[in-house]
């Protein structure tokens, strides 16, 4: 398990534990976080392996996570748990994430600086390896660069109009709706009487 998805120690236990609890109902686990805070807060971003989630199955793993952690008993205090879709601009967490959004624009942050730079802006080019592929701009000319799995501190899609409507696609496939039983909208031009 990488860092992006759990980064803290109990982040990690916490994770080892709803993981199979996710992945039972047929979900990923994108990220999980525990909040400190008056009441801790524990946020678990989910998904389908094809994307679309729906508010209802947030609610279903949301109650199938709650017994797991009942059981288990890990967090001391009381604490809240919100169960949610990655988003529109959602964190890239996993190595296969970033082929699955290959051409799409994103945001990537190293641990350690990679030729002076910490912070990388551009166009997912998929994986090699275990580097995730960015073209970015390098003075003036478009390069592709690898980035070690490893090395990554945090990434996430940047949001955009192509974006936005593959999300808008698949949110459609998990409501089961299918474009080809619309109507084509009739453009041209109506006459006058």
């Amino acid at each position: 398990m990488t860092d992006l998805i759990a980064k803290t120690a109990i982040d990690r236990r916490l994770a080892e534990i709803v993981t199979p609890v996710i992945e039972g109902l047929g979900f990923e686990l994108v990220r999980l976080r525990l909040q400190g805070g008056k009441t801790a807060t524990l946020q678990i971003m989910a998904d389908r392996p094809e994307g679309g989630i729906v508010v209802d199955d947030c609610a279903a793993i949301s109650t199938a996570v709650s017994a797991a952690l009942d059981v288990e008993d890990p967090i001391e205090d009381k604490y809240t748990l919100e169960v949610s879709s990655p988003g529109i601009d959602r964190p890239l967490t996993r190595l296969k994430d970033f082929d699955a959004w290959e051409g799409y624009e994103a945001k990537i942050e190293t641990t350690e600086p990679i030729d002076g730079r910490k912070r990388f802006k551009g166009i997912l080019r998929g994986t090699e390896g275990d580097e995730a592929l960015i073209e970015i701009e390098d003075q003036g000319e478009e390069v592709v660069i690898g980035l070690n799995f490893d090395l990554l501190a945090d990434a996430k899609l940047v949001l955009t109009d192509d974006l936005i409507t593959e999300m808008l696609r698949q949110k459609k496939v998990a409501e089961g709706i299918d474009e080809t039983d619309f109507d084509e909208i009739d453009e041209s031009p109506e006459e006058e009487t």
